[in-house]
């Protein structure tokens, strides 16, 4: 018979474990529990495994979804100091280059703008916090640059007076919907660029793809950002559906053109306005929110990352415009205690206890969020990413990957991106048809069922 002391204690024992410990005001701590919620990030990846492909996450992650979880490991560096990841990050970057444009060869048929869009982010992510360069490779702000390159050639005054389709090939379901995401990565990618390298060509490209989404209808006059339109009806019929992660990339774009321009109004202009409208919305008692489906419990797999994304978009947003860290950062802080409490060795969605999401189970998408909230307080103490004028650009470069976090596949030189062998273990299956993306045929198997084709 168990004595009543040792249920007792066992009681308490299951109580005390679930959450995770965090003090928001005390960067060992912040620094402590971010640790945590990245191991538990990193453990929806097997590409750095033998027989695996770097960069693929398994089904139900899309391929652009690898782009945003590595976004989000650099920034986990740069903001933390904790470089174990850094060897797969690098490794998954190279080997998902492709032809040096993030187009890897079985990836093509299904991509679309937003997918690559996302991987060159992530480049310039890599750019802006000096990781190492391997030998043989491009600059990681080389390969930003040939998706940007790239983009232009696929923006659209045929339709619409300008923009960029969801899908990149007509054969795609989706080609006819211009969203944007797809403008708005352009958007912030473009901005950026600007910065790091001072090329007015990226500037002057930041400057037409926001202005097209204002004046298209995608940006209302009261801020909101609406998910896309049909380009056969000449953008009329708005969707109004209004995912997090979109007013996110219009707000770090803005706030890169704004540091840009040395606070000309502008740009501070639709950064107030875009960041007062977001942190109303998507923020409702302080707490980050994907309003369109989290309190109902509707939330895709895509969906699910979203408003970690938004957060990360407002850390970068702090770091090149100060003086929006006043308003930001009480949400990133009551957003990362709410998280923290609900959070043991995985995370929910919901962080407020009362939407559909609370009790699911854990999944990559809400991980990254719960991380990307958590290691954001610690904003105040890192540099802003450099840019090529203050030492961006000058990566030491290194033959391979260093040593960090698992076992290292081998790193691809030269220019392209081999196939590697059938995979007979893990992922097989799902290797063999190279994880659809994003915004390609995601939508026939539901991950963007929202969007209203």
């Amino acid at each position: 018979m168990v004595r009543v002391t040792t249920l007792a204690s066992f009681a308490a024992l299951s109580f005390s474990v679930y959450g995770i410990e965090l003090n928001a005001d005390n960067s060992d701590s912040v620094k402590t529990a971010a640790s945590a919620l990245a191991s538990g990030v990193v453990k929806y990846y097997n590409g750095n495994e033998t027989g695996e492909i770097p960069g693929l996450l398994s089904m139900p992650y899309y391929w652009w979804e690898g782009g945003a979880m590595f976004d989000t490991l650099i920034q986990y560096w740069r903001l933390t100091g904790d470089a174990q990841y850094n060897a797969i990050t690098t490794q998954a970057l190279l080997f998902q280059k492709g032809e040096d444009d993030f187009m890897p060869m079985n990836q093509t048929a299904t991509i679309g703008n937003d997918d690559q869009a996302t991987w060159a982010l992530a480049a310039m992510s890599a750019a802006e916090a000096g990781l190492p360069v391997v030998e043989g490779n491009p600059k990681w702000e080389s390969l930003a640059a040939a998706v940007f390159d790239i983009m232009t050639l696929r923006w659209d005054e045929q339709t619409c007076n300008g923009g960029l389709r969801w899908q990149i090939f007509s054969f795609n379901n989706g080609y006819d919907y211009k969203n944007s995401i797809s403008t708005g990565l352009f958007f912030q990618l473009s901005a950026r660029l600007a910065r790091y390298t001072g090329n007015s060509t990226y500037s002057d490209w930041a400057d037409k793809s926001y202005t097209w989404a204002k004046s298209s209808g995608f940006i209302d006059e009261k801020w909101s950002v609406f998910d896309g339109a049909h380009a056969t009806k000449n953008c009329t019929d708005i969707n109004k559906l209004q995912p997090s992660y979109d007013a996110g990339t219009f707000i770090s774009g803005a706030a890169h053109m704004y540091n840009l321009t040395k606070a000309d109004s502008k740009w501070k202009v639709p950064l107030d306005g875009l960041l007062n409208n977001t942190l109303t919305t998507f923020f409702p008692g302080g707490i980050a929110t994907e309003v369109m489906c989290e309190e109902s419990g509707r939330c895709n797999t895509d969906m699910r990352a979203f408003k970690g994304l938004l957060a990360h978009n407002l850390i970068d947003t702090i770091q090149v415009a100060p003086y929006t860290a006043d308003a930001i950062f009480p949400k990133l802080k009551s957003s990362a205690e709410a998280a923290a409490k609900v959070c043991d060795d995985e995370c929910p969605l919901s962080w407020t206890g009362t939407g559909g999401e609370e009790t699911s189970s854990g999944d990559l998408g809400s991980q990254l969020s719960a991380l990307t909230v958590v290691q954001g307080l610690l904003v105040k103490s890192v540099s802003p990413p450099a840019t090529q004028a203050n030492g961006g650009g000058n990566a030491s470069t290194t033959t391979s990957p260093t040593s960090g976090g698992a076992a290292n596949a081998a790193v691809p030189s030269g220019t392209t991106s081999a196939t590697p062998s059938p995979t007979t273990t893990g992922n097989a299956a799902a290797n063999g048809i190279q994880r659809l993306g994003m915004g390609s045929l995601g939508m026939l198997l539901g991950s963007v069922a929202w969007v209203a084709l």
